[in-house]
């Protein structure tokens, strides 16, 4: 179709701040040249990644249903020799704690981006970041306490699926640290500085939620 078509809730990548990239360099409705490498289609529409995260939240989310289920199943067997954990250390409440409080400053760092306040965004997201490695520091610290108590994956079923919740939940809030520092620190190229704050927000307030799920379920099933 001839001529440029602006749609409103379709943001096109036009350059690695995801600014609107200079002026035009033909009638097809794509930015300038300059800060796409060539053979890239710029024309991708910014929703498509985070339709691809909402996706992806939806396999991970299978996986670790499928876990809860096994988990469920295996304790109810009769005659299973289910064995409730020895200890539980404090720690894991004091993660809890961390990663609902980063949740909060996320939320905060997000507000601030779309004010255009880029010192207060990137102080919050910072925190956020902060408090997610705080999280995985007071994870090991968990496991190593477990470790102490005589509590390791092989010792009985219930320990078993103590470390495959934890240490799978773990990897990918890893995952999450490791989007958000890219955030903080290097320029986007696929996708525009507002669309990475948003997949990567939808990834972590889900990591926090099913922390909370998965945290519960074991102080439940003690």
């Amino acid at each position: 179709m001839p001529g440029t078509t602006a749609t409103p809730d379709v943001e096109l990548i036009h350059s690695d701040h995801g600014g609107t990239g200079g002026g035009s360099s033909g009638g097809n409705g794509q930015g300038g040249g300059g800060n796409e490498p060539s053979g890239r289609a710029a024309g991708v529409p910014q929703r498509t990644y985070v339709t691809g995260m909402t996706v992806g939240l939806g396999g991970i989310l299978m996986f670790f249903m499928a876990l809860v289920s096994a988990y469920i199943v295996r304790k109810g067997m009769p005659n299973s020799g289910w064995v409730p954990l020895p200890v539980f250390p404090r720690v894991l409440w004091l993660n809890t704690a961390i990663l609902l409080a980063s949740s909060v400053t996320l939320a905060r760092s997000r507000k601030l981006f779309r004010a255009a306040d880029e010192e207060g965004f990137r102080h919050w997201w910072g925190v956020t970041t902060i408090l997610g490695l705080f999280f995985l520091v007071g994870q090991i610290i968990a496991w190593r306490q477990f470790a102490q108590a005589g509590v390791y994956m092989a010792t009985n079923a219930s320990s078993s699926f103590l470390y495959v919740f934890t240490v799978a939940h773990g990897l990918h809030l890893a995952g999450g640290v490791i989007a958000l520092v890219s955030v903080l620190f290097r320029p986007t190229h696929r996708l525009t500085r507002s669309t990475a704050t948003e997949v990567v927000s939808m990834y972590w307030h889900f990591m926090d939620g099913l922390w909370v799920f998965l945290f519960l379920l074991l102080i439940l099933g003690r």
